[in-house]
């Protein structure tokens, strides 16, 4: 096999670049396709403002005329100013099982990042902490979500010859949603309502949401909160207003959680959707003629999974028992839609505080991914 490498540039590239993954993983029972417009908008210049201070180059592997791998290699120098280091991105990386492909791939990546005076190669990462991460090494048969990314076993194999080492592990569970609200989160959720007069607030309007400024708000606490975790970059406003044109239309209510102090300040919330991964394998990328159908019935109707996607707590509210509102107020909301189970979606494996929450409920840690890293010489 001889393999040739050209970075994609122009719509039509774009386009097959994109289709790469979904065409790889057509068979598959566990992978969860994007949606072919939704990674064309993340990966534009013009379109996604993490291009403000992230630059990117995506490349494709072919076999003659055939497609056979892809990957993008990414710069972000806010991440890299804030965490003072120098270091690439790779993301958006797949390919056939042939070590010629994959070493291909990543020495194009990393001859690009190393001529942006980078110094290392971690990933798979995104342009931000709210774009998918982490590679799967434990899993591989469970049902892969919107949130995350699904690969084939032999990935992380690939990296681990060509000299890429863990650099940090998420875990994932899925959890039995009960009938009720467990008794002692009740009694907790109550305690915590009266001893910090806190409370719950909930929304039918998105108008009036939108109005209220929480939207906003809610950014600006996940700006807070997960300024400490891996890799994270704070929002710029004008990521706040892409990712709320981009969600907010996405939203039931009833699975919004906001939770207030007794000056109105947003403290705590909760972002849950109703799971759309069956929604997004019948559509296979596309949103017409099916595929609006298919995800609006799963948004709509009843639904037996949901997918947590946000928890957020104030640093100053922190360890005050304030994310059991969340779970308080949900449960019954979820059970009323008809869903019995709920994905946590990635959480950092050193983060033994955020996996206590699931200790009041029947779950699995039933997933690990994981970024990989590797040191760059100056000259290869």
């Amino acid at each position: 096999m001889s393999i040739t490498i050209r970075p994609v540039s122009g719509s039509a590239q774009m386009r097959q670049f994109v289709k790469f993954r979904i065409d790889l993983y057509r068979d598959s029972p566990y992978a969860v396709p994007p949606l072919y417009m939704d990674e064309l908008t993340t990966l534009d210049p013009k379109k996604n403002p993490a291009f403000e201070f992230c630059e990117a180059q995506c490349f494709m592997a072919f076999d003659g005329d055939r497609p056979v791998g892809r990957i993008c290699a990414m710069v972000n120098r806010r991440a890299n100013e804030i965490w003072k280091t120098q270091s690439g991105r790779f993301g958006f990386v797949d390919f056939i099982d042939d070590e010629a492909v994959s070493k291909a791939l990543f020495a194009a990546a990393e001859d690009w990042v190393r001529s942006k005076g980078m110094h290392s190669l971690h990933g798979p990462l995104g342009f931000t902490d709210l774009d998918q991460e982490g590679m799967l090494v434990e899993g591989f048969d469970q049902m892969g979500t919107m949130a995350t990314i699904y690969n084939h076993p032999y990935y992380p194999k690939h990296l681990e010859k060509m000299g890429y080492v863990k650099d940090a592990d998420w875990v994932e569970y899925r959890i039995q949603i009960p009938d009720a609200v467990p008794e002692r989160m009740r009694r907790i959720a109550e305690m915590v309502m009266k001893k910090h007069k806190v409370r719950i607030l909930k929304y039918s309007d998105r108008k009036q949401l939108m109005k209220d400024g929480y939207i906003q708000k809610l950014f600006e606490l996940v700006n807070d909160s997960y300024s400490h975790l891996y890799g994270f970059t704070p929002l710029t406003q004008a990521q706040i207003d892409y990712y709320t044109k981009l969600y907010v239309p996405m939203l039931n209510l009833n699975y919004l959680v906001l939770i207030v102090n007794a000056g109105g300040e947003l403290v705590g919330m909760g972002v849950t959707l109703p799971s759309l991964s069956e929604a997004l394998r019948k559509a296979q990328g596309k949103l017409f003629p099916f595929g609006v159908f298919h995800l609006l019935k799963a948004l709509k109707f009843r639904n037996p999974g949901i997918d947590c996607l946000l928890v957020a707590v104030r640093r100053d509210y922190q360890n005050k028992g304030i994310n059991s509102l969340v779970f308080y107020d949900i449960i019954p909301h979820t059970r009323r839609a008809g869903a019995v189970w709920a994905e946590s979606n990635p959480e950092l494996a050193t983060n033994a505080k955020v996996q206590s929450q699931w200790d009041d409920f029947e779950h699995v840690n039933h997933k690990r991914r994981r970024a990989f890293v590797k040191e760059l010489t100056s000259a290869q």
